[in-house]
């Protein structure tokens, strides 16, 4: 996204056409999908307390953590930016502890230790840009409202599902989104290039429409602190991909990083095997 975002503001974009743009597109998409799909009856069997909860989930969580990140991203570099987004792992990790909705392990631990020194060494041989005090604290406070977002909308995403989800909080943050953006005066789409709308429409699909319901559909499996140190991949990725698109080759530091969360994700997933025992052991799938 942080990609597509420098992209976007390139060929004319605002903040506020991002954001705008972004969710437009992808409660279109979304809305389609789930008429598509037959899932029009599940969400006309939602109470509405749930309902309610999704939308504002969308309208104040997400909305917030998005517009903190793409205005910060007009400040300060995308790496340092990642770097502060990407503490909300360890944000949620001792929440959901301290909550006691998870248990303090020492796999989780060092599933933690291992992907954040990755991140580090990631983003540190990318380069971070020059210090910037309002950008710093848009990153951070994105990474706190998103760290929130995920502990808020744990319950929720096993009781109706990603697909249905994805869509709601999505509509919910367009809304507020083209609210904000017209009265702020930040909403200009004409000023926008035709490759510009086709990057827009790439942070609708592959950064809000795939990932934000592939992101739910883990949040169900795992829990929020599993969810959010696997997540830790995402920089790694996007930087490898920025050398790709822009021609920049992996340096050994960021190699050695991408070793360090890849990891932290083994030291996460990878059970301890057990003692065979005389009895047969039923194992769920």
């Amino acid at each position: 996204m942080g990609i597509f975002g420098e992209l976007a503001y390139g060929e004319g974009a605002t903040v506020g056409t991002v954001l705008v743009g972004r969710f437009a597109v992808a409660s279109l998409l979304l809305w389609a999908i789930l008429a598509g799909s037959g899932g029009l009856g599940r969400l006309r069997a939602l109470t509405p307390s749930d309902l309610g909860l999704a939308l504002g989930l969308g309208a104040v969580g997400y909305s917030a953590q998005a517009g903190a990140y793409f205005a910060a991203l007009q400040r300060i570099d995308p790496g340092l930016l990642a770097l502060l987004l990407y503490t909300f792992p360890a944000i949620v990790t001792v929440a959901a502890i301290r909550l006691g909705r998870e248990r303090a392990s020492r796999r989780t631990a060092a599933a933690l230790a291992l992907t954040s020194a990755g991140l580090v060494l990631v983003l540190v041989g990318a380069g971070a840009g020059a210090l910037d005090l309002a950008g710093t604290l848009l990153g951070m406070g994105a990474a706190v409202v998103y760290a929130t977002y995920i502990l808020t909308s744990e319950g929720i995403a096993g009781r109706i599902g990603p697909l249905v989800l994805s869509t709601l909080v999505c509509t919910g943050a367009t809304g507020t989104l083209i609210t904000g953006s017209l009265v702020v005066g930040d909403l200009d789409v004409g000023a926008v290039t035709a490759p510009g709308f086709g990057w827009l429409v790439a942070i609708a699909v592959v950064s809000t429409v795939a990932a934000v319901g592939l992101f739910f559909a883990g949040l169900q499996r795992v829990g929020p602190t599993a969810a959010s140190i696997l997540s830790t991949f995402e920089p790694f990725v996007t930087v490898a991909l920025a050398g790709l698109a822009f021609g920049d080759a992996l340096s050994p530091l960021q190699l050695l990083g991408g070793s360090l969360i890849v990891g932290g994700v083994l030291a996460l997933n990878v059970r301890r095997r057990r003692r065979p025992t005389t009895e047969p052991v039923l194992v769920s799938g």
